[in-house]
């Protein structure tokens, strides 16, 4: 294997993590949200997860970055 393969798939593995983390962020935050919990590429971060309550209605240059979403897990019913 040489160098730029191992570095390519070093910079995968990272990626993996890092959206791995995200979503697991999101499915924790989804418990205690009414709103859908959004995961949106970052250029600093790598991802980062946004609450739909925060925004209301996503701006479209928000919409435009998102990977993945969760949606909400809490209830009123008891």
């Amino acid at each position: 294997m040489n160098g730029s393969q191992a570095l390519e798939n070093t910079q995968r593995q990272a990626d993996e993590q890092a959206l791995k983390a995200a979503m697991h962020c999101a499915y924790a935050r989804s418990f205690h949200s009414y709103f859908n919990q959004y995961i949106l590429t970052d250029y600093e971060r790598g991802y980062i997860v946004v609450d739909e309550g925060d925004y209301g209605a996503l701006p479209q240059h928000l919409v435009d970055r998102i990977v993945d979403s969760v949606p909400s897990q809490m209830l009123d019913m008891f």
